[in-house]
């Protein structure tokens, strides 16, 4: 890693046609550099509903909650500003078939490394990423039947990646050297550190590490990432004081975020977002007819519980739209299911929206079940997984 960096951090496009092998391919660089402790952020940039959890959760399971989006202005234009705005080193998912108007995001890009089946659509792509002025760090080869094998290293990473099928993960030769050659570009894990927490709310004296604080709780490494698990919820709430201010820096599971923002509550909770920095969780107004601009709610009252289901009308919402969203009341004494592919910080916000309910968990697809994150009378228990 750059241990002397000081300059603008890097956002490298990973490139190539659709059922390249992109998906798994950013997988697995992300989990390789986590697992070197190499700080970063994997950004899907086309709205097709993709993520970690979409390589690890079984097939049905991805095809039941996957949810495709449209390519829009107003999707472009927000994504275009995530890359900008950075806080960490981002690897950049534009999508197999990019339009004009989604080629622009490639302009925002520093480097990139491209994934191609065959020549045609490798010169295709080196065209694109040429005509928009981005470096390439790395061409290789997507070849299902065939062998690893690196052909050149410096100055491009160059070689055959095989069998990158989903639910499995990028390996052999030229995988490692594109997994070197990102770690040597990519700052300090420290050095951006230093850098986030010096821009921590001043109103706040308690910041807590994450990464840090996993170490202290005895929760396993995989590398040198954190694998939070739901019984070291227990341990975390008993380890710090509720109802006191808090920020929490660090990669976080959802369920973790939501988890100490209820602790903290009604004190104000500040996470670190990595494309907005440091973010404050809000409660959210209850009314019964719920909504926002770009929110939808879908409520199932069966099971005893108020299972609620959040998503977006155009796949994506800003933070400034908090302020303004609502979200449906529950009836007095029912637990709270939450679900959706939301940002840490909204999740956050309904955590302490629901307050006033006996429980709350959070649906996590690759668990089989919903995390209990709060639980005001014990049943069901703190850290435990409440069954689909």
């Amino acid at each position: 890693m750059n241990d002397s960096w000081s300059g603008p951090l890097l956002a490298v496009l990973v490139g190539g046609p659709p059922h390249s092998g992109k998906s798994v391919l950013i997988y697995s660089l992300s989990q390789a550099l986590r697992g070197r402790g190499v700080a970063h952020y994997a950004l899907r940039a086309c709205p097709d509903g993709e993520g970690d959890w979409s390589n690890e959760a079984p097939p049905e399971l991805v095809r039941e909650i996957r949810i495709k989006g449209q390519w829009t202005q107003e999707w472009v234009e927000r994504i275009a500003a995530d890359i900008d705005r950075r806080h960490l080193p981002l690897l950049v998912d534009v999508g197999g078939r990019p339009t004009p108007e989604q080629a622009a995001l490639l302009g925002r890009c520093t480097h990139a490394i491209l994934l191609t089946p065959d020549h045609e659509t490798r010169a295709w792509w080196r065209e694109l990423v040429d005509r928009h002025g981005v470096p390439v760090v790395a061409e290789l080869s997507s070849d299902l039947r065939g062998e690893n094998r690196l052909t050149a290293s410096d100055p491009i990473v160059r070689g055959t990646l095989a069998g990158l099928e989903r639910r499995s993960t990028a390996s052999g030769p030229a995988f490692d050297a594109l997994v070197d050659r990102l770690a040597a570009l990519f700052p300090d894990r420290e050095a951006l550190r230093s850098r986030h927490l010096a821009a921590a709310p001043a109103e706040i004296e308690l910041v807590v590490d994450l990464d840090r604080l996993a170490r202290t709780l005895g929760v396993p490494l995989q590398g040198e990432q954190p694998i939070w698990q739901p019984e070291h919820l227990p341990a975390l709430v008993d380890y710090l004081p509720a109802a006191t201010p808090l920020a929490v820096y660090g990669r976080g599971v959802t369920w973790v975020i939501a988890t100490l923002a209820r602790l903290a509550h009604p004190a104000p909770f500040f996470s670190f977002d990595t494309r907005l920095g440091w973010v404050q969780a809000r409660p959210l107004r209850l009314d019964e007819a719920p909504g926002g601009s770009q929110v939808r709610y879908h409520v199932d009252r069966s099971a005893g519980v108020f299972r609620l289901t959040i998503d977006f009308v155009d796949h994506y919402i800003d933070y400034d739209e908090l302020e303004q969203m609502t979200a449906p009341p529950v009836p007095d004494g029912v637990g709270v299911v939450l679900s959706g592919k939301l940002p840490l910080w909204l999740f956050a916000s309904l955590a302490i929206s629901y307050q006033a309910a006996p429980w709350l968990a959070l649906y996590q697809p690759t668990s089989g079940g919903s995390v209990v994150i709060a639980s005001s009378t014990g049943q069901p228990p703190l850290g435990t997984l409440w069954p689909d």
